[in-house]
């Protein structure tokens, strides 16, 4: 609690949690957790593409009316607001306190940032990701020029630029100017939601899941695109016959139309069940490029599984070390590494499982809800003060 009156804050991003990606969720769980505080009374902009969250004192839901077929059909995230909600928008952050944005080449984002300046209205901006490198190599040049130019211009005007991942933060560092030194907050996990259970209770898990029970479990959980790795992934289970697949997510590019018979899809699962799904598994494989450090392998490593990710995502957070599995992706003979990696640690499952209750203690150690709540509330504060 504070005595101090709650700031108005308008809070920009591209979806609602019902959307089911990481961005949203950790934009939503900050945003219940500063108004339950009292440190924030919050206006919440977001697509309509899915369900606002339920109503909750001190949040108020604000949907936009949206357009979202790019996402449906290359897999880009980019939603397109109409006109009357940009103006909407503009006008609330001319009246708000701080506004907060999660990331910066959004178009919404984009709006917003000029209507804080123009109204002198601080802006305290999240960045989530940098570069991706997109197969498509149009694509992957309009995104890196985007980036050296918008992402630069919002970066460095921001009254305070927060990433979660280090490697984010050192990307944007070679070519912004910032108005104030950066910050590196990570993100909360619920621990008392994604935590580790008994190995009977796993087996159990499997068994409602339909998969083996004795045969490895390699789990990816996410979206179905590529950024995410998924043309990698289709490859390993190939290589990789004698584990089973379990694929949670969602996308265009679905792995049930691989007809694998090692694999099992499950699509679209609700937040509830993620627990369940991080805690069948017996690691979970990451090869996406491109982002920061993805919510999956935090939860999955509160929950006691092991993760197997990219080296640049596992360079996101230092400090996790030997505990975070990486072997390289987007560099020549990558799919022969990490098939070898793969067999290599199911071929020694008992050093896997001696593996999970260390990544659970590093979890509960680490990343907590309450100290990145309190990082959060102390530069809101800040960037109300220096308006």
């Amino acid at each position: 609690m504070t005595g101090e009156q709650p700031l108005r804050v308008v809070l920009v991003t591209h979806y609602y949690p019902g959307h089911r990606g990481g961005v949203e969720r950790i934009a939503g769980e900050l945003a219940q957790r500063l108004a339950a505080a009292r440190i924030a009374e919050i206006d919440w902009h977001a697509s309509d593409c899915d369900a606002p969250p339920p109503p909750q004192p001190g949040v108020r839901a604000i949907p936009a009316r949206s357009w979202n077929a790019i996402e449906r059909r290359l897999g880009v995230p980019y939603p397109l607001w109409s006109r009357s909600s940009l103006a909407r928008l503009a006008r609330a952050c001319g009246e708000a306190e701080v506004v907060h944005l999660h990331d910066c080449l959004y178009a919404p984002n984009l709006v917003a940032f000029n209507a804080a300046r123009r109204a002198r209205r601080p802006v305290l901006l999240t960045q989530h990701i940098g570069h991706v490198p997109y197969r498509n190599p149009l694509l992957g040049a309009a995104h890196r020029l985007a980036n050296r130019l918008l992402g630069a211009r919002v970066l460095g005007r921001a009254e305070q630029v927060i990433f979660e991942s280090e490697s984010v933060r050192q990307y944007f560092g070679r070519f912004v100017r910032y108005r104030a030194a950066p910050v590196l907050v990570q993100n909360g996990v619920d621990t008392d939601v994604f935590r580790p259970v008994a190995a009977e209770e796993r087996r159990a898990l499997r068994r409602r899941l339909g998969v083996p029970e004795e045969r490895p479990l390699l789990l990816f959980l996410g979206r179905f695109v590529e950024k995410k790795g998924i043309a990698v992934l289709r490859e390993l289970t190939e290589r990789i016959a004698e584990a089973h697949w379990l694929f949670a997510g969602w996308g265009p590019l679905d792995p049930a139309a691989w007809r694998r018979s090692n694999a099992t899809v499950v699509h679209k699962p609700a937040v509830a069940e993620l627990a369940s799904l991080y805690r069948a598994a017996d690691l979970l494989v990451l090869p996406s490029v491109g982002e920061g450090f993805p919510l999956s392998v935090q939860e999955a490593m509160a929950c006691g599984t092991p993760a197997l990710v990219g080296t640049e995502t596992a360079a996101g957070c230092p400090q996790a070390g030997a505990l975070l599995l990486a072997e390289a992706t987007g560099v020549p003979q990558a799919l022969e590494r990490w098939t070898a990696r793969l067999r290599s640690l199911i071929g020694s499952r008992d050093e896997l499982e001696a593996l999970r209750p260390r990544v659970a203690q590093f979890a509960r150690e680490h990343w907590s809800w309450d100290e990145c709540t309190a990082r959060y509330a102390a530069l809101l504060r800040a960037c109300a003060g220096r308006a």
